[in-house]
């Protein structure tokens, strides 16, 4: 197994998330040498425990959003099920403003850090949801997600990747990588490590 500590991904999760991507990614980046914290909205608690999809996995999550430091992390994944569509929640929207629930605005600063090249954002499957809450943090870019938010993702500006008649099961656009469904998980997060890995070559060798 290697040691070597390279750096931190911050994983957004709440209630029905997917539990094979969550026992996954808990196997594969430690193992590559990224440390995994989960991130959520706690509602003023100093810890929240989440169920996934299936019943059978279960998070106790203690780092708020308000609490993160981004420049910390060297990535942020968005988990998938539906746990994206719950964090999105906002207690009180109103007419023709931006939706303000924290896991929004956080993603807001993440995806400001994105494109200056300074983090790396992974989606999958339904997660892109969380982005559908502000089309200014979608539009006109590039991604895959599960065939169900096709029209989601489109309303807001997104560009679906397709491969003949289903869509792509990876693709990276800039420091954005975006996977299809569980079924990729680990094309997936091969791919992200791989851009993790390349950008911080490219820091050590500048």
């Amino acid at each position: 197994m290697n040691t070597e500590i390279k750096g931190k991904i911050g994983v957004l999760i709440e209630e029905h998330f997917d539990e094979t991507e969550y026992r996954r990614f808990n196997q594969f980046f430690p193992t590559n040498g990224y440390e995994v914290e989960y991130i959520s909205n706690l509602w003023g608690q100093s810890s929240l425990t989440f169920k996934g999809n299936d019943h059978e996995e279960e998070v106790t999550v203690t780092i708020d959003f308000k609490d993160v430091k981004l420049t910390d992390y060297q990535g942020i994944i968005l988990i998938g099920g539906y746990a994206m569509d719950r964090l999105r929640y906002q207690v009180n929207p109103e007419p023709n403003q931006l939706n303000k629930s924290p896991a929004v605005e956080f993603l807001r600063e993440s995806v400001k850090l994105m494109d200056q090249n300074h983090l790396k954002i992974g989606t999958i499957c339904h997660s892109l949801w969380l982005f559908c809450a502000d089309p200014n943090l979608i539009q006109n870019r590039k991604v895959t997600c599960a065939h169900n938010i096709i029209c989601d993702v489109e309303n807001a500006g997104g560009i679906i990747m397709y491969n003949g008649n289903e869509t792509a099961a990876t693709y990276v656009d800039g420091s954005l990588i975006t996977g299809k469904h569980p079924g990729v998980v680990e094309e997936f997060m091969q791919l992200f490590l791989d851009e993790m890995n390349k950008t911080n070559k490219e820091l050590v060798t500048s």
